[in-house]
This record gives structure tokens, sequence and C-alpha cells, in this order.
């Protein structure tokens, strides 16, 4: 809850080209009836701060808002003027996809090849996970997606997102938004208003905020449009494959599922991707990270004592001051457990990424974690791994991405 349902505050920075304002909106104040996809909002400061935000949309201007994964930077999706400055604000190369936002089925098929039937994957997927955190990819009609939007690929990825106020929002403008993660590119993604206006004030006018995102990472993308009929999951994410496969076979649906990097290699979708996350480094902080494996290591693979491991990490810095060393733990695993070593020129910064057996909760964590230790100036990050079940897959997949190098140590 805030204390004011809302509140403008201005920022500007020394480089700034505009203020950048952060407006409050309670997502308790919204709600849907299942027939329409008109909003009703009870709160006449929240209808405000949406009206602001249409407005600056409706300007070709690119606006903040939250969803249940997080936070987005969006855009008119059907005008490449406008979609164009999420590439200028982001510094995001080109040739990475942008995924379309919708409020509603009825602005879906708006959006589709008047030829296009859903294959019967596809309607039990929107069926058991529309709204929320799930982007399917559709035939892309170039007549109406702009090329920018798909970086001239013949799919376009769409989702519906779950969060009232994104929802609302795209409702209101009546035009579904291009919205990526709202961060500079490479930058761990934001999961707070918070987490955005430190990385993009001044860029941009309007930062909707609702408070912190439920799930913590982003959509998860499935490619359902191949021959074989096969699903395929690009990117893992708020929705978990064990959630795809249980509906596909409550469907009467015997459809394999495949993992991107896990089940199967595609190097000419790795080199031109249909979605984004497959080809640059993502999620990077500030810090240099290191993924540390404490499972048994693969033949050939000598691990490091942790002790051991910790010994060496000032030597990896080349300073004469003290090092900061940030880590992210499971709370209850061995190394989680463990107490970290007085080290003279060490100097410790520990995040929790939650229970071992409740990957959801590290997912909501991860990104606050890694911008909360950049903000405390840390030297280096250290990532204790997570099993790959449930959202620990999509945990791994944003660590892989954002660490530089991994270790294998004992505990």
């Amino acid at each position: 809850m805030f204390p004011a349902l809302f509140r403008s505050v201005r920022f500007q920075s020394q480089t700034a080209m505009m203020p950048t304002q952060v407006l409050a909106c309670d997502a308790t104040a919204i709600s849907f009836q299942s027939s329409s996809a008109e909003p009703r909002i009870s709160s006449q400061d929240t209808l405000n701060s949406l009206q602001l935000a249409v407005h600056d949309l409706r300007r070709r201007q690119p606006v903040v808002f939250p969803t249940e994964t997080v936070y987005g930077l969006g855009a008119l999706a059907l005008d490449a003027s406008a979609a164009s400055s999420i590439f200028s604000v982001k510094g995001r190369p080109p040739d990475n996809p942008l995924i379309v936002h919708v409020s509603s089925i009825e602005m879906l098929h708006t959006l589709l090849p008047s030829t296009f039937q859903l294959p019967k994957s596809y309607d039990l997927l929107i069926k058991r996970f529309w709204p929320g955190p799930l982007t399917l990819l559709f035939p892309s009609d170039s007549q109406i997606i702009p090329s920018i939007i798909t970086a001239n690929q013949p799919s376009v990825a769409i989702r519906m997102p779950s969060h009232p106020v994104a929802r609302a929002l795209i409702a209101l403008v009546k035009a579904p938004l291009a919205a990526p993660s709202a961060n500079s590119s490479g930058k761990p993604s934001p999961t707070t208003a918070e987490h955005v206006r430190r990385d993009l004030d001044g860029k941009l006018g309007i930062i909707l905020d609702a408070g912190a995102c439920e799930v913590g990472l982003e959509s998860t993308v499935v490619d359902g449009l191949r021959e074989d009929g096969k699903i395929r999951v690009l990117r893992p994410g708020g929705v978990t494959v064990e959630d795809i496969e249980q509906t596909l076979r409550e469907g009467f649906l015997d459809t394999q599922v495949l993992v991107h990097r896990r089940d199967y290699r595609d190097e000419k979708l790795e080199a031109a991707p249909t979605t984004p996350g497959m080809k640059y480094r993502h999620y990077s902080p500030t810090a240099p990270v290191t993924l540390l494996y404490t499972s048994s290591p693969p033949a050939g693979v000598v691990p490091l004592s942790a002790q051991s491991f910790f010994l060496t990490l000032k030597d990896e810095i080349n300073t004469f001051s003290s090092v900061k060393i940030g880590v992210l733990a499971l709370t209850d695993s061995p190394f989680g457990k463990m107490s970290l070593p007085a080290i003279n020129g060490l100097e410790w910064h520990r995040q929790e990424l939650g229970p071992v057996n409740h990957p959801s909760v590290t997912a909501r964590r991860l990104f606050d974690a890694l911008l909360t230790l950049d903000q405390q100036g840390v030297d280096m990050i250290l990532i204790e791994e997570v099993v790959e079940i449930r959202e620990g897959l999509a945990v791994m997949n944003r660590v892989r991405k954002a660490a530089s190098q991994s270790r294998w140590i004992t505990i």
C-alpha cells in the first residue's frame, strides 16, 4: 500500500534531456470483468496517473509501467517512430526484437494475419496462462507490425500481461504496446520503480509506480509454429516448463516440449533471434559476476574448496585497497549456511536468494539483489547455482548470461 495513492516526484540529472515523473498507481483499484477488456478504476488518483501516461504514449513518447514480471519500457507497437524511442532510451541493438503487449484477445486478433488459425497448443496455453507471464510467437503481418518490432523476422512475440496497471494502460491507450525491460541494454531488469529511476532518470517522462513486481523475471517465450508441432521454449521465465507440459497433457495433446540450449541448439536462431534475450549478453550488473557451482563437477574438473577459493579473490582484482565481495546465496544450502571467513582486505556483502526448495522466491529476488549489490559498490559478485527445476531453470538462464566466469567449489 502507498502512503498516498498519487505522488509526482521530479528528478533531473546533470545530463538529463527531460524531467522524469514517478507517478503512483494503486493496482488494487483496477479490475476487469471477464467479459470486457475495459478496466474499472476506483481511484481517481490512479486514473490520473494512467491518463498522463496515455497522453505521453499518444505523443509517441516512451513510458515505464509495471508488469507482473519486471518493469517495462513501453511505446506504441504499431508506430515505428514511437517504437524507435525504446531503442534510443535503452541503447538497444536494432536486431534485438521486442515483445508486443495486448490487453485482450480481441486486440491480439487485430495483429494477426487473417489466414492464421490458432494451433490447439496455443489455444490451451492462452486459456491457462493469459493474462500472465507467457509470450507466444505468432506469424507477423508486415502490413500491420513494423519491422523495427520484429527485427525483420517473420514472427512476432506477443503476450497479455496480468498486472492490472499494465493491462489498464494498454486498454486506455487502445493500442498494443511494445515493451522490453525498462533498463539500459545489458543490465539487470528492474523490479521496482526505483531501479528504473536510478538507471533511466532524465531519459523519459513518466514512470508508473505500483510497487515491486510479483514474478521478478521476464516472461517465458514459446514458439509453437514449427511444422513438427513441438513446443520450443526459447526463454524460460515466469511460466515454468513443468506447467506448460502439464497444461498440454490435461488438454490431451501429446506434444513434446523442448528448451533451447537444454534440449537443442539452433545456431541460425541465435544469430538472428525471434525474441529478446537470446543473442546478447544480458542481466549484467556493473561488477563482474562469478557463478559458483557446488554440485558434482563434470569429468576432468577438480573443484577448489570454498576456503581456498575465497583466498584467491583479492588476487583477481588488481587493487591495494579493501575489496568488496557481493554474495548471493540460498538461505538453507550448505553454501548459504556457511560462515564467510574473515580475510584481510575482503569486505563481504551478502544477499539471500531464498530457500532451496522455493525457486519462485529466488526468481523474485535475483534482479533486486544484483542491483542492490551494484548500489553498494561491490567489486565482484558471487552467485550460488540453483537447481534447474521450475523457476530455477529461468534463474540459471539469467545467471549464466550475467556471469563472466564460473568456478566449481566444494563446501
